[in-house]
């Protein structure tokens, strides 16, 4: 017998946990093109701002909700006009979780029952609705990196389950054992795709994250800090790359895990440079020693992407840091969190 997510409809129900963050915002963007789209989020990271021009599209409905708990479509009285009852729904993204050091460093238990429970009640709604499901997992869960070769899927990863990144990392290694082993018993199209750093417009110019606070810094003129040495490797994939590639393994028979980021690498110190002549700054730059939640980077390997996917980035870091740059200092909407920034420029 056909399973639901096989039947050809008009349009396809989606749903997006934490759909008005950074990546799932944009995700609902695109979606929403061709398709009907429940945003779930409970604005723990995520901001009405970034949905708040969805809100009037017919094709598109906003659940403040908690993935924590179990959820419940059919009780929804503003989605009747999706047909769930009848049609179901066909795919699931799921992102609800703390991605940005900040905010799972200051939330460590939120982060690991979004990456357990959150995870849980979205494959249950998977096995529902016999609907697929991709899970947005993290390249935190190789740990970090003791060889300088690119990080293949099957490397198993190097790090601390007790350390300060764990909630992190132990709660994306957690979902991705659980989406396997709900895929194993219950034979659930579920995929998992790691992803690499990423960047682009609607980041948080106080999230934390390395470019927002390259941005941030030089937007005031202050010195540009480099956590780190002037030697250190990042590999960044812009926004855009990584939703297609969500959608290839949404589309494809791959199961994954598949890393999904940038294998070129750059030094952290020539995206600051980048950065501030973009801004026309007189920044200087500054090193100070590795944050103790922050770890050298790895470099994916993207050979399985290309083999299963036909899938490699196509934005640039010149092009992708400019469209950023131009987004983030074009944002007005930001609330600064100057506590937390005084402590890190101390």
């Amino acid at each position: 017998m056909a399973k639901k997510h096989d039947i050809q409809f008009e349009k396809k129900n989606i749903i997006v946990t934490g759909g008005a963050g950074f990546l799932g915002s944009h995700l609902c963007d695109l979606l929403v093109k061709t398709d009907r789209v429940i945003c779930v989020d409970n604005f723990s990271t995520g901001l009405e701002i970034n949905i708040h021009h969805l809100l009037k599209n017919p094709d598109f409905e906003f659940l403040k909700h908690d993935m924590t708990e179990p959820l419940d479509v059919l009780q929804y009285e503003e989605l009747k006009k999706f047909d769930i009852q009848t049609q179901g729904i066909q795919e699931i993204y799921h992102l609800a979780s703390p991605t940005s050091p900040k905010y799972y460093h200051a939330n460590p238990v939120e982060t690991l029952l979004a990456n357990s429970l959150g995870t849980r009640n979205a494959l249950d709604l998977a096995r529902k609705h016999e609907a697929r499901i991709v899970f947005f997992s993290s390249a935190a869960i190789y740990g970090e990196p003791r060889e300088a070769t690119p990080f293949p899927e099957q490397y198993w990863g190097y790090t601390d389950p007790v350390g300060p990144r764990s909630a992190y990392i132990e709660g994306k290694r957690f979902a991705e054992s659980l989406i396997t082993n709900y895929r194993r018993v219950y034979a659930l199209e579920a995929k998992i795709m790691r992803v690499f750093n990423t960047y682009g417009s609607r980041m948080q110019l106080d999230d934390g994250r390395m470019i927002p606070d390259f941005v941030r810094n030089a937007m005031a003129g202050k010195p540009v800090t480099i956590y780190g040495t002037k030697d250190d490797m990042v590999s960044m994939v812009y926004v855009s790359d990584v939703l297609e590639a969500a959608m290839r393994l949404m589309a494809s028979h791959e199961h994954g895990p598949v890393n999904v980021g940038n294998p070129e690498q750059i030094t952290v110190g020539e995206i600051a440079k980048k950065i501030i002549t973009l801004l026309g700054s007189p920044s200087t730059i500054r090193y100070s020693p590795h944050l103790p939640y922050t770890v050298k980077q790895g470099i994916p390997s993207i050979h399985r992407a290309k083999e299963k996917l036909g899938w490699f980035p196509v934005v640039s870091y010149d092009e992708g840091l400019k469209r950023t740059v131009d987004a983030l200092r074009g944002s007005n909407t930001i609330e600064f969190n100057s506590e937390y920034y005084q402590e890190n420029e101390s």
